[in-house]
């Protein structure tokens, strides 16, 4: 093939390589898209039927864009492909196969918000209300033992269980029991039915080992345990694996994430081959230099070093600011001097954060300075209230026992059947051990609910049973339109004559629209397909980097994109890194690793943002600058001062600065009183200015911003404090 010409020599030796199982290494801008649809494009090309290469990536954004380049290299035959999301392959694998672990093809997929309810409904039926079991916490434990291939029965064993925990297996047993009475899956289920699936039926793992004759997974190091086992499962003869990451961008371990996938392969895969991509095409060497400075200060890692021929680039600026708001000040002033002085479009631009929370002070300042902006990974599309509402009719039409889905649209809009009559029902069904779909049928039997309510639910049950007839004769586009006019959701909310109701509206038109475009481009698809499609959208699926605004999002979803000018927020101690109290050093080196990814998403310019004082939890937080802002090679950034943003010198260890600046008239010459904006020297902290001051007399504490230690409260009777 020609244009392997286009690779450089360690790209080319590592798309070449075919002779057993190799994992490449593939630091951050070093091509490891082009390398690894190169390497697909070339395995076809030498013979290989599309239809047997199994590619897996982490999200449907990474599969369609390798997928087009593919297909610009070789044509249609890339539309025979297995590439996609591990959830969505083995989604597609188990709607072929469900008999085999007792489920129906037309299963729910539920996504965390559905599986939040669940365990709501679960721990109410079981009358659970421990303070420390939040139905949100609840789920996301069920979920990270689910990714460590946990079972209830495997967590009981796994330890001695407090009467908490005892609670906790009950509600994990009943949340299985449930799922699988709505022929629902969450999530992870779709990692772990395949690997039942695969265990207990020989014949259909043989099937699927058969079928695949080559895999390839794209950034292996967030793989976890049940991933890393579906791969050892179904590896071809003579170990045809490829495995492409990067260890330094290992930070998914709050959801089962294991950076030991990729440290040990050579232990897990006899005679590994290890391929190392170090050369850099995004960034200049300067933010490269601040990366390397930082990520190795990690220990546990596989030794890399990344150089580019491209220019060495401008210092990174640091910003020193005195709160939230002084900080998204300076960040939206420099991005109007960016635009001016780089010639750059808005949507060259990027704002992280470390999390959600600290959008609010940014979007407040660029709403002010008339920035147009967009947030990845805020309230998604497919999450929005009135589009899952509508979403939630079209899952019952397909699975009429997706009871979650049932209970969101008994009375919505609303006719007439309250909380009171649904319990009943509930209970009625329960009872009888039947569906509260089947239970609608019979309305009549449950006694306890009152005539009219009955009347109104059987009426809704004609209008389910009306749709689910009609599925078969319209397409689904035709489908979604009829059914919507009749419920009158767009009336409804047209007539309530808000901004958040005309929000809806078009937000559940752009629905309307999504689901004739489907329909339009997959006209044999039923409606089960299209919700398996949009029930395994993420966030960043969804990201339009064509839209001329600038990005607003966390570091974690900006893992795999690249700009221009890059902002890192909030680099504050107990903020990024997340937490000061780490219980090993892993979860200290994996926010390093977060770190690292951040800085390495940008090509010209990275700014990093620090505040003094921050609003956090309903009061003022005095922060500690961020540790790694310490571990940054001095030569590689230059630091501002907050105060009209001067050079205050390189690598200057400046702490408090601002609240230094006197002002005299305050100063009381004769009281000499403690007051905020007092200089004053402590015994043992020595010289600092008071912020804040609470309480009277023997009870009255002060705050004090210390030029060497940062900030502290003291009980101003024993601080002996001396005025200066």
């Amino acid at each position: 093939m020609k244009i392997l010409s286009q690779l450089n020599e360690a790209q080319l030796e590592a798309v070449e390589f075919n002779s057993g199982p190799h994992m490449i290494v593939a630091g951050a801008g070093s091509g490891k898209t082009r390398v690894l649809t190169f390497k697909i494009a070339y395995l076809i090309d030498k013979g290989l039927e599309p239809s047997s290469i199994l590619a897996l990536t982490f999200t449907n954004k990474a599969a369609r864009e390798m997928k087009e380049r593919i297909k610009q290299l070789i044509g249609k035959k890339a539309d025979e492909l297995w590439m996609g999301t591990f959830h969505s392959i083995f989604a597609r694998i188990l709607r072929v196969e469900p008999n085999f672990i007792g489920y129906r093809p037309n299963f729910s997929i539920y996504d965390r918000e559905d599986s939040v309810s669940l365990v709501s409904n679960v721990m109410s039926n079981l009358n659970i209300t421990i303070e420390s079991l939040t139905p949100t916490g609840v789920q996301h434990r069920i979920s990270f033992l689910k990714n460590q291939m946990m079972s209830p029965t495997d967590f009981e064993k796994s330890q001695s269980l407090t009467p908490a925990d005892k609670r906790f297996v009950e509600i994990y047993t009943e949340y299985n029991k449930r799922l699988f009475e709505n022929n629902a899956m969450d999530f992870d289920d779709l990692l772990l039915k395949p690997i039942h699936l695969f265990v207990e039926n020989e014949k259909i793992l043989n099937k699927y080992k058969k079928i695949f004759k080559y895999i390839l997974v794209d950034e292996y190091q967030d793989t976890n345990k049940a991933q890393y086992k579906i791969l050892k499962l179904l590896s071809p003869v003579k170990d045809k694996v490829c495995v492409v990451g990067d260890d330094s961008q290992s930070i998914y371990s709050w959801r089962g994430a294991e950076i030991k996938n990729m440290l040990n392969f050579k232990k897990d895969f006899k005679g590994a081959k290890i391929f190392r991509l170090e050369q850099n095409y995004r960034s200049t060497k300067m933010i490269l230099s601040a990366a390397d400075s930082v990520i190795k200060n990690n220990k546990e890692q596989i030794q890399k070093t990344l150089w580019t021929e491209n220019n060495d680039g401008e210092e990174l600026t640091l910003i020193r600011a005195t709160d939230e708001k002084d900080e998204s000040y300076q960040i939206a002033k420099r991005i109007k001097k960016e635009i001016t002085t780089r010639k750059l479009s808005l949507n060259d631009i990027a704002i992280f954060y470390r999390l959600n929370s600290q959008s609010r002070a940014l979007e407040d300042a660029l709403r002010r300075d008339k920035i147009p902006y967009k947030i990845v990974g805020g309230v998604e599309f497919y999450r929005r209230k009135e589009v899952k509402d509508v979403l939630a009719y079209l899952r019952v039409l397909t699975n009429p026992n997706d009871e979650e889905s049932l209970l969101r649209i008994m009375n919505f809009p609303q006719r007439g059947i309250g909380n009171t009559s649904v319990s009943k029902m509930i209970a009625f069904s329960r009872k009888l051990n039947i569906s509260l779909f089947k239970t609608m049928a019979r309305v009549f039997e449950v006694i306890e609910v009152k005539e009219r309510i009955q009347k109104n639910v059987k009426q809704f049950r004609v209008l389910l049973d009306k749709y689910i007839d009609l599925k078969e004769k319209f397409s689904i586009g035709e489908l979604t339109s009829a059914l919507v006019d009749e419920l009158g959701i767009l009336r409804i909310y047209k007539e309530e004559r808000t901004p958040e109701s005309m929000s809806r509206v078009d937000n559940i038109q752009e629905l309307l629209s999504a689901v004739q475009e489907f329909s339009k481009t997959n006209p044999n698809a039923k409606l089960d397909d299209f919700l398996s499609e949009v029930s395994l959208i993420a966030g960043v699926d969804q990201y339009d980097e064509k839209s001329n605004a600038v990005t607003l999002m966390t570091v974690h979803s900006a893992k795999g994109l690249e700009f221009p000018v890059v902002f890192i927020t909030g680099l504050e101690e107990d903020i990024f890194p997340l937490s000061p109290k780490f219980d090993n050093d892993s979860k200290l080196e994996e926010e390093r690793r977060l770190f690292y990814v951040a800085i390495t998403r940008a090509k010209e310019k990275v700014y990093l943002s620090y505040a003094r004082s921050r609003y956090r939890f309903g009061e003022v937080a005095y922060q500690s600058k961020s540790r790694f802002l310490d571990e940054l090679d001095g030569s590689t950034y230059d630091e501002l001062d907050g105060l009209g943003n001067k050079k205050a010198g390189r690598r200057k260890k400046v702490y408090y600065d601002e609240f230094y600046q006197q002002s005299f008239d305050d100063y009381d010459q004769e009281r000499r009183s403690l007051r905020v904006g007092s200089r004053v020297t402590h015994t043992m902290f020595g010289i600092g200015k008071i912020l804040q001051i609470t309480g009277n007399g023997d009870t009255q504490r002060v705050t004090i911003a210390f030029e060497k230690f940062g900030a502290k409260q003291l009980l101003t009777k024993f601080a002996n404090l001396k005025m200066l």
